[in-house]
């Protein structure tokens, strides 16, 4: 490896129960080519079902802890800021150096904050936009593919009943109901896979657009009487409402939930709790053996019975809040993710074709990518989200 090249350094994950890493050996021929050394902890991509030998193959090398933090740009799952064992990475984290991945800075501004003191540039892949140019470094819709279809397995388990309808010599056995709120890249991939398991599947979103999509799955979508202009930002995320509206929207829900043996939920707004749709007294309305997997547990839940990373039962209900679903299938969780990083610093280090200067992350904030994920600069918070 040439010494003039900068690097790109991959530390092993220290989060609870976080077993994804933040490249696998199949993208590190493409951050060479940008014209970046490779270097990974030991054992970082382990558990993700990686070795350090398949990564030293494609030409990484393999470097102790203070190696991998010593490197010109950190590209990680989570960075100090989205750690609860942020400690040790934070200190290790230096004046100049770049740091991209999940930091959850519309909820932690204090975790921002904490980053732009140790002086480093950082961006933030939940800030990535939903735009054309950018779909192919949408971590978040990554991520989110991964535990819709992840949530409907654990559903399935945690379920006293078969999920498909099934005729035989014994009888006929009838399809569990399934009813996903919320029609997000999560919704959509629950839905898709609870159909795949033979459920007979019913959906509500708030943003009128979802019906279609929800359709076109072969699920029935559930028409409630609100008013939902508005409930859609630009970027086609959900807008948080007022509670009168949450009010509503339970009292006209009550009897799709009520009438289903599943319910997986997924409401959830950028940076604010996650609004309560399912309430106690609903929970109670719900057949015996039913079970409510929630997806927005990590921000509070969208049942109000909901403990984060907790299986909690209530009158005969089962309600399950996991907050990481993507780490519990690290394998491949691990190769999406790596495409989106890969190709974010591709796009943040490109060059013009005559430009022989070495590789670097450039900060061209008149790009709508690179202005809308800046989080940290010269020892500042500077995204305007944050405050």
């Amino acid at each position: 490896m040439s010494p003039s090249n900068p690097t790109a350094g991959v530390p092993k994950e220290t989060a609870p129960g976080e077993r994804r890493v933040a490249l696998v050996p199949a993208v590190v021929a493409q951050i060479r080519k940008a014209g970046f050394d490779v270097l990974v902890e030991r054992d970082a991509g382990r558990e993700a079902g990686f070795p350090d030998t398949e990564y030293e193959k494609q030409g990484a090398r393999i470097v102790d802890r203070p190696g991998a933090f010593a490197a010109d740009v950190l590209l990680q799952v989570r960075t100090a800021a989205a750690n609860a064992n942020s400690a040790s990475d934070l200190a290790a984290y230096r004046a100049e150096q770049t740091v991209i991945g999940f930091s959850d800075p519309l909820s932690n501004a204090e975790g921002a904050r904490l980053m732009a003191a140790r002086g480093v540039t950082s961006f933030s892949m939940e800030l990535m936009p939903r735009i054309t140019r950018a779909q192919s470094m949408d971590a978040l819709s990554s991520m989110a593919t991964i535990a819709g279809y992840k949530a409907v397995l654990e559903a399935a388990v945690a379920a006293p009943r078969l999920f498909p309808m099934l005729t035989t010599a014994a009888g006929t056995i009838a399809p569990a109901r399934v009813f996903v709120i919320g029609a997000g890249v999560a919704g959509l991939m629950a839905i898709a896979t609870a159909r795949r398991l033979g459920a007979r599947v019913e959906a509500y979103d708030v943003r009128p657009a979802a019906k279609e999509q929800v359709m076109s799955l072969g699920a029935r979508f559930a028409e409630l009487p609100l008013e939902t202009d508005g409930a859609e930002d630009k970027g086609g995320y959900a807008v948080a409402q007022d509670e009168a509206f949450y009010r509503r929207q339970r009292e006209a829900m009550l009897k799709w939930v009520s009438g289903s043996n599943i319910v997986i939920t997924t409401a959830a707004v950028p940076g604010r709790k996650s609004p309560v749709l399912i309430t106690a007294d609903m929970v109670a309305a719900m057949p015996p053996g039913s079970v409510i997997v929630d997806l927005a547990a990590e921000r509070g839940g969208n049942c109000e019975l909901t403990k984060a990373d907790e299986t909690v039962a209530a009158n005969g209900v089962t309600i399950l809040g996991p907050t990481n679903l993507p780490g519990t299938v690290p394998h491949d969780a691990s190769q999406m993710y790596a495409r989106n990083i890969t190709t974010f610093l591709v796009h943040l280090a490109r060059r013009d074709k005559d430009d022989e200067s070495p590789a670097r992350v450039r900060l061209d904030t008149d790009d709508e990518i690179t202005r809308e994920t800046l989080v940290t600069r010269d020892g500042a918070v500077v995204h305007e989200r944050i405050t």
